[in-house]
């Protein structure tokens, strides 16, 4: 009788994967986006070993910097839509929301330059990592979309960072607003949409794994937990050695 062994598993370093994802803070499908991607990422086996990095986009650039005005009356005008028309497109958007439970709220949404809060986005990342980013582009999402907070009036993006807990890593309101007044992250908000730009980006949210997959739109929650599997097995494939001879043909 011929002797077996069977394959033994080849130690290996887990890879961890990651997952860019460009968005706009004044983009409703984002936030349902980042919602059902979570959602993905909470049933994921691996998630510990998931690196999320929010990078910066624009849909509006040329929207004026300073406080806000309605949402509706800003779109009608951008696009050349009736306001009804408008009120609409964002009813279908708060009931899609509303089964990812989220409150949009239209009726008080104002429309902003979202540079300066894109800013603060790398600002989180910088000073308090990947955990901090999240919180506050949850907490931008939230202000925006279902608390009508102006995000463009003077103060309200230090409240923003107020909140999610920026004094925790040593950045107490002062030193935000400070920051804020001057140029801090602005680079690296530019060099997000450029990149954007460079790989073919046109609308958001757009979600790319490892620079090897891309994904757009915000898909089902099964599409991004597909997405996450598959990256996984690319990144950290089985690998196995045998240990002796293998009977394949019956006549162990």
């Amino acid at each position: 009788m011929t002797s077996t062994t069977p394959f033994t598993p080849l130690p290996a370093p887990t890879r961890t994967v990651r997952v860019e994802v460009w968005s706009d803070v004044a983009c409703p499908w984002c936030f349902i986006g980042k919602r059902r991607f979570a959602a993905a990422l909470e049933r994921f086996a691996h998630r510990e070993h998931v690196e999320v990095v929010w990078r910066s986009y624009q849909l509006s650039p040329e929207t004026p910097t300073g406080p806000g005005r309605p949402e509706v009356e800003a779109l009608a005008q951008m696009k050349g839509l009736d306001p009804a028309q408008v009120r609409q497109m964002f009813a279908h958007v708060t009931a899609v929301a509303a089964t990812d439970g989220l409150r949009y709220d239209f009726d008080r949404t104002l429309a902003f330059n979202t540079f300066d809060a894109h800013r603060l986005l790398h600002l989180a990342a910088r000073v308090g990592g990947a955990a901090l980013a999240d919180a506050t582009m949850e907490a931008l999402f939230s202000a925006h979309f279902e608390q009508g907070v102006d995000l463009g009036a003077e103060g309200a993006l230090v409240t923003v960072a107020e909140q999610v807990g920026f004094a925790q890593h040593g950045w107490d309101a002062g030193r935000v607003a400070a920051a804020l007044a001057g140029d801090d992250e602005a680079e690296a908000v530019r060099a997000d949409i450029a990149e954007a730009r460079a790989l073919g980006v046109t609308g958001v949210p757009f979600f790319v794994l490892d620079r090897r997959y891309g994904v757009s739109g915000a898909q089902p929650v099964e599409v991004f937990a597909q997405l996450l599997e598959t990256g996984w097995r690319e990144a950290n494939p089985l690998a196995t050695v045998p240990a002796g001879e293998v009977c394949a043909d019956g006549t162990c």
